[in-house]
């Protein structure tokens, strides 16, 4: 005997919400990385391990290797969420970043130059440490250099495309290909040159961002000098003195 439809003992099906699962989800990224990035810091690469990390985030080992599928995955997505500041932003598209939404709509390429300038103190204080233990863990897993290899690649492809909006918009001396002045931005703005001179010759955070903002402008933009080499700046009497 079957029960009429519209039997007050009937229970309507139960609704998935799926809104609510995502923020679960999300939120346990974001509990992993979390406890991923503190590890990696604290023990280095291989020092830190899965079983480690799915202890610090309360989390099954199975999740984590669900959600990342390796350790040098996992590395990686703590490296993105320390360069777009945090794993919630790092869930965000970068075009819809609100920093890089700025510079897209900017029609200034000076102020597109300082724009991105004013967002490389913070990404290399966060992502410096993490990427030491990178280059220290690359030497001798090849899984870990290739992550080197990606992240590299994805800052150059990013450089890029600065590069090519500035192209586009006529800000970019003649002589120059894309190519080239990405090329530029990748060095100037590279973690190496920041450790010269933040970590070694101790600059400010605001003096290496002023810094990277006018030596991009002279050496990108047409009407501007490209910078000088050191000695070439000496005055006539430092010269006199050598």
């Amino acid at each position: 005997m079957s029960i009429p439809p519209n039997s007050p003992h009937v229970k309507p099906p139960r609704r998935y919400d799926s809104t609510r699962r995502r923020a679960q989800a999300a939120q346990t990224r974001q509990d992993i990385l979390k406890a991923a990035l503190q590890l990696f810091l604290e023990g280095g690469y291989a020092g830190t391990t899965i079983n480690d990390v799915a202890a610090a985030a309360g989390v099954a080992v199975e999740t984590i290797y669900r959600g990342f599928g390796s350790k040098a995955a996992l590395f990686k997505g703590v490296m993105e969420a320390a360069i777009a500041g945090g794993a919630a932003r790092a869930a965000i598209p970068p075009e819809e970043r609100p920093v890089v939404r700025a510079m897209i709509a900017e029609q200034n390429p000076r102020r597109v130059l300082e724009l991105h300038a004013a967002t490389q103190p913070g990404i290399h204080a966060r992502a410096g440490p993490l990427y030491r233990v990178l280059m220290e863990a690359a030497a001798a897993d090849p899984e870990v250099a290739d992550v080197w290899n990606q992240l590299e690649a994805q800052r150059l492809t990013g450089m890029r495309r600065i590069a090519e909006q500035l192209k586009n918009g006529g800000g970019i001396r003649q002589e120059l290909s894309v190519e080239e002045a990405g090329d530029i931005l990748w060095t100037v703005n590279s973690l190496a040159v920041y450790n010269l001179l933040v970590l070694q010759r101790a600059w400010s955070p605001e003096r290496y961002r002023d810094w990277i903002a006018s030596t991009n402008t002279r050496a990108l933009l047409p009407g501007r000098r490209r910078p000088t080499p050191p000695n070439h700046r000496l005055s006539v009497h430092a010269r006199r003195r050598d």
